[in-house]
């Protein structure tokens, strides 16, 4: 049985840090996205683009360093190994399953790789586990298959790309499925539509964890077209 997001503990955003009003390591909030064979490139790179280049001091120049980022980014595999995305681009993992950190944020991407890991029970159960400790558990596209099959969806509404509303239907009727928003945010657990639209959910959650000014700040940064809900 599936635990309820949200349970861990977030890092001392509020207070702590280094001199100068960096956060130290240990008050970085620790980002884990699931890669995969024939995962969607952009439904893993948008969301690291997001929580890797967010800082809480503004401009260019705090680029240059991880002095005052919020987030520390890792992908993760199951065993490790390289796996090949979605048009062929390589992408060798951080770490695995058995040494990932655990996540204060779950980011579960999509792509036609999801179909066959409908199936498989240990990355299941990582998502399953990890998401009873993280503090948000996202996915993009047809990522939320696979937090359908984990139960993190049951009863809730949720999205995902257009061509697989039907599919997120019929992995748990249970879901409101919901056709049209860019992300659907039920608290500890956020899920977005297809491909790009893991960029504007990475950049809510950015706001909902460190501030909607940061968030805005971030997306300027990459020249993304944000604006904080409400």
């Amino acid at each position: 049985m599936s635990r309820a997001p949200g349970g861990a503990d977030g890092p001392g955003a509020a207070g702590g840090g280094e001199p100068g009003g960096g956060p130290s390591a240990a008050d970085r909030w620790n980002v884990a996205i699931l890669v995969f064979e024939r995962v969607e490139v952009l439904d893993f790179a948008g969301p690291y683009e997001v929580f890797s280049r967010t800082r809480l001091v503004p401009g260019i120049a705090s680029r240059q360093s991880d002095e005052s980022a919020p987030f520390r980014v890792v992908c993760v595999s199951r065993d490790g190994a390289t796996v090949r995305a979605t048009g062929g681009l390589q992408i060798t993992p951080d770490v695995d399953f058995a040494s990932a950190p655990p996540p204060h944020v779950l980011v579960v991407p999509g792509g036609f790789g999801t179909r066959a890991l409908l199936q498989d029970e240990a990355t299941i159960a990582w998502i399953e586990a990890v998401a009873g400790r993280a503090r948000r558990v996202t996915s993009v596209c047809t990522g939320a298959l696979l937090l359908a099959r984990a139960g993190l969806l049951r009863g809730k509404r949720a999205t995902t790309h257009w061509g697989a509303l039907d599919l997120l239907r019929s992995v748990d009727e249970s879901i409101d499925v919901v056709d049209g928003p860019r992300f659907v945010d039920q608290g500890a657990v956020i899920t977005s539509a297809g491909i790009a639209a893991g960029i504007e959910m990475s950049l809510h959650v950015v706001g909902t964890l460190v501030g909607d000014a940061v968030a805005v700040e971030t997306a300027r940064y990459i020249e993304f077209p944000y604006a904080p809900a409400g």
